[in-house]
């Protein structure tokens, strides 16, 4: 298995399995944790996922900057995702859970905590993070504002090849499509 194929399973998990609204991977923001997968769920709650498929891969992460300093770290819950027994449970960190993956299904092997691991640090760094991924859209979509984009006769119009649904008026030009 590779780690793209982890990510892809990690992502559609996070949706289906653990009713993310809202779920990122690989994104970056300046001087931030990038975690594999991130995904929000109602009241803010975030979750972290990261990818491991080598047992090396999985302790030089012990190294990086949110493990050493947990508290700077993005996710309420966070957890480690590997082939199974990749990774035994009393190896993980404190606060993380395991998830495994075999055949393509993911199992979650042990639950992290679920008082939440995230403090305003990460909370800001999960909000830095938001904020890129939305700058990255409002460039691939300019010469229109990611407000103009959101509203929904836009996107229906856009995804309509260009025209409103039958039964709708348009009140405001589709600056895309122009």
């Amino acid at each position: 298995m590779t780690h793209a194929e982890l990510v892809r399973l990690a992502e559609d998990w996070l949706r289906v399995n653990y009713r993310c609204g809202i779920v990122l991977s690989e994104q970056t923001a300046d001087g931030c944790e990038v975690p594999d997968v991130i995904g929000w769920k109602r009241q803010c709650r975030s979750v972290v996922i990261e990818c491991k498929v080598s047992r090396t891969d999985f302790f030089s992460d012990q190294a990086k900057a949110a493990r050493q300093r947990p508290e700077t770290g993005m996710g309420c819950e966070r957890f480690f995702l590997a082939p199974r027994s990749l990774v035994k449970p009393e190896e993980l960190p404190k606060g993380w859970g395991l998830l495994e993956c075999f055949r393509r299904k993911i199992e979650m092997r042990a639950r992290p905590p679920r008082q939440s691991q995230r403090s305003n640090i990460g909370l800001m760094a999960e909000m830095d993070l938001l904020l890129a991924s939305l700058r990255r859209v409002e460039v691939r979509i300019e010469p229109q504002t990611i407000t103009t984009f959101l509203k929904w006769k836009n996107r229906l119009s856009q995804y309509n090849g260009g025209r409103l649904p039958q039964g709708l008026a348009g009140d405001e030009t589709n600056l895309l499509l122009t």
